[in-house]
């Protein structure tokens, strides 16, 4: 059996499993399995690992895709990079090596969703976790300037009280790479002033349960184009996928 799994605080909002268990299916996979494990701590891992012997390929969610580098043997170019694990590659030798996908997920879903480039594609980035550095590192390969935002008054970017009216037209595009929002907190969404928004504006939302966030329906309801993180999430699954079967991720 070739076991693959999710590691996460709270998992309850996740399709990964329900992705994976549909692609063993449709490929005839019989020996293959994606389980959910939630862990209180990530020093629970090195026992999870041991638990599971035929556990060859994890994801990694919220919280833990920064503090799980410690825990793994080497990091590929992609995890250095972006600071972050969201893939972690059981070696046949039993090395764990962190790959980052979410980058290649969101990089290749945004090239169809947000059409400009340059200076006047400029981008606010909502969050400063794991998530918000693929976004991070998706955006310079686009070569679209950006800030990032975060509660954080002594933080490196900006804090949401900084979002104005002005600030927010002379960002067209805006990306949602906090969990605000996520089910079950539907009624939640970022603090920013929705009522600047126009049709010039792109609202990404990283979050893909529900499928319409608060912070999608706001932007809708302004006239901008609004998208959610389900694509990003199959795109970046794939790249996982092709890493855990020793090939290279297609679009990388």
């Amino acid at each position: 059996m070739r076991q693959f799994g999710l590691i996460g605080r709270t998992l309850s909002h996740s399709f990964s499993q329900t992705f994976f268990t549909q692609k063993f299916y449709s490929l005839g996979l019989a020996e293959h399995q994606y389980d959910l494990f939630e862990l209180a701590t990530i020093g629970e891992l090195p026992g999870l690992l041991a638990a599971h012997p035929h556990l060859v390929g994890l994801n990694v969610t919220v919280p833990y895709k920064e503090t799980v580098v410690p825990y793994l043997d080497d990091l590929a170019p992609s995890a250095s990079r972006v600071g972050a694990v969201n893939v972690i590659e059981r070696t046949a030798a039993s090395r764990l090596v962190g790959h980052n996908t979410d980058y290649i997920g969101f990089r290749n879903s945004l090239r169809a969703f947000f059409p400009h480039r340059g200076e006047a594609a400029r981008a606010l980035v909502l969050g400063a976790g794991g998530a918000a550095k693929a976004v991070e590192v998706a955006l310079q390969e686009l070569g679209i300037p950006y800030w990032t935002v975060t509660r954080d008054p002594l933080g490196p970017g900006l804090t949401y009280d900084d979002i104005t009216p002005q600030l927010l037209a002379a960002h067209p595009l805006v990306v949602n790479a906090t969990p605000v929002g996520t089910f079950p907190n539907v009624d939640q969404c970022p603090r920013l002033p929705y009522e600047a928004l126009t049709e010039r504006h792109y609202l990404y939302d990283l979050v893909y349960n529900p499928m319409e966030t608060l912070f999608m329906t706001k932007g809708k309801e302004a006239g901008a184009q609004v998208k959610n993180g389900f694509e990003m999430l199959c795109m970046q699954a794939e790249a996982a996928w092709d890493i855990w079967n020793a090939q290279p991720p297609k679009g990388s």
